[in-house]
């Protein structure tokens, strides 16, 4: 969504230039605001103007449909048209100051998008890892706590005149291609992990204490929806049409959707850029009014992703003319347009009869309804809930150390052989530390960021606790030309070697998709020469947000070890290091396949199938429906204890009471519509005994997966559950799954329709199996 990639892939707006060079500038620390310490913005500013208290929306004792109506009534229509974009307009009279609605927080609060900055009041907030290694925390409990720190961090900026109120994250869409350069954004592949991120992610930034429908800040789950190609051997995200079938949309695309919306209460949905089936999304009424706004009752505002109005106008040429893409996108159901777009376009359109004033008034009084949960129409937020947080309250001790066990319960390990990790601090008395990642910042952050509190690199993480050599082996992740001799001398001579690989954000990025998914330029020529000259383990440490093929390296008997690291936060390389040397038992699994480069030099990423064909040799994707070979699969990871799994409970047969007559009771079904009546309260437990026979304490993820019977294309495995555990050593504890029949034992048929499945349903737990079959 950054306006810097609306710039390098289309003509730019004046607007756009603009926001361009404000973005810039706070990179730089150069915006030519006064960087002290100012007060917040907020409405209905009664101290000041007495008269203001006599307006109904200023009368915190109104419920808000009331306090929103008699705002909408007191408005101009060029007044109303000034609120449907992020630089929302002003309306001195009223007392209503300007708003910029555009804010970031994928992973702490971010500098990026106009509405948020760092001064030298709040010259920082804590940077927690990239989402694709929090999610592979499994953790949901955690999801929701790094909301709540990022929310604190958000309104205390806000106190202080840094910060808005609404932040367009998380990202939920599915990391359905290794290749896309916004997989790292993401909660990876599966559609139940990425709907308990969202949902949860959303309820730690979201709710305020005591309130049920007020706003700590306001989320936004975007791209909505099947938006996953952003630009890949010349096709763009503002050109891409994706094809995706019925079955896909409601089975894989829309799930994290619906569960952020229905489960996380969330306050704004962001559509995207690319079209779904034709038609652009911002354009899209079935998708927005339809679905988000009826089906799923979106309490909040829809907003386009940043230009995608003027994208579906300019780039995709859907309408003849910009009154009638302004009107398309407002009838909709968009309510707020990142952009100028509707405020140069929309007047015209209400005065050549596309759109009337009643359709106006229903976005802006959506767009004001969430600014009023958040206390925006209260007055003066000191004296309104959080109104004594401010600086004290970022970067706290307690906020630091929650990025740094992020990173540590989403650290990966991939390969362990004996006697490789945890290194001894004690034995070891030289460790050679080479890569170009091996003492980086910027990069272990990933994008989306905001300046962190500090850096640990890993060099530095590792450093603390043994002495280092160090080498980076390469100029860059590209790694054009490796510096091999000098880095194959350190590893003769160290106890153990730590190669630190992978990417950054100039290889996969917003607007940037990988090519292959082998390690950029030389990196497995260095790799493979270290390890060679190695006298001691080796460890090979990947950094990135999507998977490497690294075959050469799994089946290298001179790599002893594998650990993937995401972009780390922060805390990156303390939390490296707690791992490597055995402070922290590993705990982390992948969120994502890692497939070999076979698999991409035979699919196109603008493939959306998810589901294999045999009779093209396509493979499908994701765990659930890929066929081929992997190198490392979905939930994979190792931990420095053995885990075993104990089947206590689980039915062997489940019964669908159904109704006399019903056609299912004469006839052999398939499949089951789901309908409430038999529905209700059709449900069973699972209990496991989970089983630490190792000595070192730790974290396990237990996996609950169904292969369903294959009817209607069903997924070949899919996930029903998963549980986070803390397990002394040789100690056991009992895992309990609630497992809803006509949630989790239902697939979706051709035609999008949800049904249960009838017939055997194998549940898998690590390396147990349990048949169970389900009928009338």
């Amino acid at each position: 969504m950054a306006i810097a990639t609306t710039i390098a892939n289309r003509a730019p707006k004046v607007s756009v230039l603009l926001c361009f060079s404000i973005y810039f500038a706070l990179l730089s620390f150069s915006c030519s605001r006064v960087l002290g310490q100012s007060s917040p913005v907020f409405a209905c500013d009664v101290k000041s103007n007495p008269s203001l208290a006599s307006l109904g929306f200023c009368d915190t004792s109104l419920g808000i449909d009331s306090r929103v109506g008699d705002l909408v009534k007191r408005l101009t229509l060029q007044e109303k048209i000034g609120f449907l974009v992020n630089k929302a307009g002003s309306v001195s009279r009223l007392g209503i100051p300007q708003y910029e609605w555009w804010s970031e927080a994928l992973h702490g609060v971010s500098y990026v998008g106009p509405g948020t900055r760092f001064s030298n009041v709040v010259p920082g907030a804590t940077s927690f890892p990239q989402v694709i290694l929090t999610a592979a925390t499994f953790n949901t409990s955690l999801f929701e706590a790094i909301g709540r720190v990022v929310s604190t961090e958000a309104r205390a900026m806000y106190n202080v005149g840094l910060a808005g109120l609404t932040y367009w994250s998380p990202n939920i869409n599915i990391f359905r291609d290794p290749r896309w350069g916004r997989g790292q954004e993401t909660p990876g592949e599966d559609p139940l992990l990425s709907s308990k991120y969202g949902a949860g992610y959303v309820r730690g930034l979201q709710q305020r204490d005591g309130d049920p429908n007020g706003l700590k800040v306001a989320a936004c789950c975007k791209h909505y929806t099947a938006y996953d190609v952003d630009n890949w051997k010349g096709t763009d995200r503002y050109h891409f049409n994706a094809v995706v079938t019925k079955q896909d949309l409601d089975d894989t695309f829309q799930p994290p959707f619906k569960s952020c919306v229905i489960d996380g209460n969330v306050a704004s949905v962001m559509c995207s850029y690319n079209k779904v089936n034709g038609k652009p999304t911002c354009a899209d009424p079935d998708l927005l009014a339809g679905v988000i706004r009826g089906e799923w009752k979106l309490n909040g505002y829809i907003v386009s992703d940043c230009d995608s109005v003027d994208v579906f106008y300019n780039s995709q040429h859907y309408t003849k003319t910009p009154e009638e893409a302004a009107a398309k996108a407002i009838l909709a159901g968009l309510d707020l347009n990142c952009g100028s777009f509707l405020g140069q376009h929309t007047e015209a359109a209400v005065k050549g009869g596309l759109v009337d004033e009643a359709a106006i008034d229903k976005a802006i009084s959506n767009n004001f309804a969430t600014l009023m949960r958040l206390g925006f129409f209260d007055g003066d937020p000191s004296k309104q809930l959080y109104g004594n947080l401010g600086p004290k309250d970022v970067c706290t001790k307690e906020n630091q150390e929650l990025a740094r066990e992020t990173a540590r319960q989403g650290i990966v390990l991939l390969k362990n052989s004996p006697g490789s990790l945890p290194l001894s601090p004690t034995a070891i008395k030289s460790l050679a530390v080479i890569g170009p990642n091996a003492n980086v910042t910027k990069t272990m952050i990933g994008n989306y960021e905001g300046t962190p509190c500090k850096y640990t690199t890993p060099l530095q993480g590792l450093t603390a606790s043994v002495a280092t050599t160090y080498q980076p082996g390469c100029s860059n992740v590209a790694c054009s030309t490796a510096q091999v001799d000098d880095a194959k001398k350190i590893a003769a001579s160290a106890d153990a070697t730590v190669l630190i690989m992978g990417a950054d954000q100039s290889i996969e990025a917003e607007s940037r998709d990988r090519i292959d998914l082998n390690l950029p330029g030389q990196q497995t020529l260095l790799v493979t020469e270290v390890a060679k000259a190695s006298k001691g383990p080796v460890i090979l440490v990947i950094m990135s947000g999507g998977g490497f093929d690294i075959s050469f390296a799994k089946t290298d008997d001179k790599i002893t070890s594998i650990l993937w690291i995401g972009y780390p936060g922060e805390a990156g390389g303390a939390a490296l290091a707690d791992v490597i040397f055995g402070y922290y038992n590993p705990s982390g699994r992948l969120p994502m396949t890692w497939y070999p480069q076979a698999y991409v030099d035979k699919v196109p990423m603008t493939n959306m199938n998810m589901r294999p064909d045999p009779a093209t040799g396509y493979p499908g994707r994701t765990y659930r429906f890929y066929t081929g070979e992997t190198v490392y699969s979905f939930g994979d990871g190792l931990s420095y204890s053995n885990i075993k799994h104990h089947l206590a409970q689980a039915p062997k047969l489940v019964s669908v009471p159904l109704e006399e007559g019903h056609v299912c009771r004469s006839t052999r079904c398939k499949s089951l519509d789901i309908a409430e009546q038999h529905c209700q309260n059709l449900g069973f437990d699972i209990h496991l005994r989970v089983k630490n026979m190792g000595s070192i304490s730790g974290s396990h993820t237990v996996f609950l997966f169904t292969t369903p019977p294959s009817i209607h294309n069903s997924p070949r495995k899919h996930l029903l559950g998963f549980e986070k555990v803390f397990l002394t050593g040789q100690t056991e504890t009992l895992v309990k799954f609630k497992v809803d029949v006509c949630k989790d034992l239902s697939v979706v048929d051709e035609l999008g329709t949800r049904k249960v499945a009838l017939g055997q349903h194998v549940l898998h737990v690590g390396s147990l199996k349990h048949s169970m079959n389900v009928r009338v």
